[in-house]
């Protein structure tokens, strides 16, 4: 991977690190070992922000979340997310959100929270993958509830980075303002009966109540999914530069592994879930299953 990817993915770093700092440029230029103009050019060029409308979209989203889950004061929320005073939070925060905050509190209805994906993920492809090492895959049964799911459909795409490309990746965004049923966005591989006609069978989501009756985001489409069980598969941590690996390992883990020496059988009537992938945690996928018996 090239040093500027890796300059740029350390400035990201340091940013995350530093949330409720003042953050100067040197200190970018520290963290990335390069001169301050020269790590200034790379942050924009990788990443089409410059470090302050980064370092702004990364507090205002994190402001965001403390109004949606908590009681805290708007001055307070303001204070930590660096701004002096609450009437320049305010703007900022319409600017980016099309809301005021005291709005927002009231009624946090879906919007577009900044989704900060490192420079070295963006140059990650499932290509030439080596899974001959596979590390440990930890199984588990996990059964879900009756649920609504809210998502976004593509065209064609069948995984990620296709999907992307047709939806954008500002997807995740909006759903990451969602409060979930399982405390984080999914992605899903739709059986055809959840499909419409000229849509794609990768799609990411919310899962919600089954009553539901809040905002659908404009553009998004809602199904229905039944309580059911899942196998649960979930790698070993990683680093992000080898997130395709681990993907890859725990897919071929599943594609091989015989649900039947448990009592089960695979469900293919169900969607097959993806959760995000994080490195701290290992990668997650949770594929449907039935009793034999059944």
């Amino acid at each position: 991977m090239k040093e500027q990817t890796l300059a740029v993915q350390r400035m990201q770093d340091y940013i995350e690190k530093s949330k409720t700092e003042e953050i100067r440029l040197s200190d970018l230029a520290r963290a990335s070992l390069f001169s301050p103009w020269y790590s200034y050019r790379l942050f924009r060029s990788y990443l089409g922000l410059t470090p302050a409308e980064y370092i702004r979209k990364c507090r205002l989203t994190q402001a965001a979340k403390a109004l949606r889950d908590g009681n805290a004061r708007i001055i307070d929320v303001a204070y930590d997310a660096g701004f002096s005073n609450a009437d320049t939070f305010t703007r900022a925060f319409f600017r980016e959100f099309g809301r005021s905050p005291s709005d927002y509190r009231k009624q946090p209805v879906p919007v577009t929270f900044f989704v900060p994906y490192g420079a070295k993920y963006r140059e990650l492809r499932k290509e030439n993958i080596d899974v001959s090492n596979i590390q440990p895959i930890y199984i588990q049964t996990v059964r879900k509830p009756e649920r609504m799911c809210i998502i976004k459909r593509g065209r064609n795409a069948e995984d990620y980075f296709p999907y992307c490309e047709e939806v954008s990746c500002d997807v995740w965004g909006i759903l990451m303002s969602m409060r979930s049923l399982c405390g984080e966005p999914v992605s899903l591989w739709l059986p055809p009966k959840y499909k419409t006609p000229d849509t794609s069978t990768y799609v990411q989501g919310v899962e919600v109540e089954p009553d539901y009756v809040g905002i659908i985001p404009e553009g998004f489409d809602t199904i229905r999914l039944p309580e059911a069980e899942y196998l649960m598969f979930q790698g070993q941590p990683f680093r992000e530069e080898d997130y395709c690996e681990a993907i890859r390992t725990v897919q071929t883990a599943m594609d091989s592994y015989d649900p039947s020496v448990i009592g089960y059988r695979w469900d293919d009537e169900n969607p097959r879930i993806q959760l995000e992938p994080r490195g701290e945690r290992g990668y997650i996928e949770l594929r449907a299953v039935r009793r034999i018996a059944e």
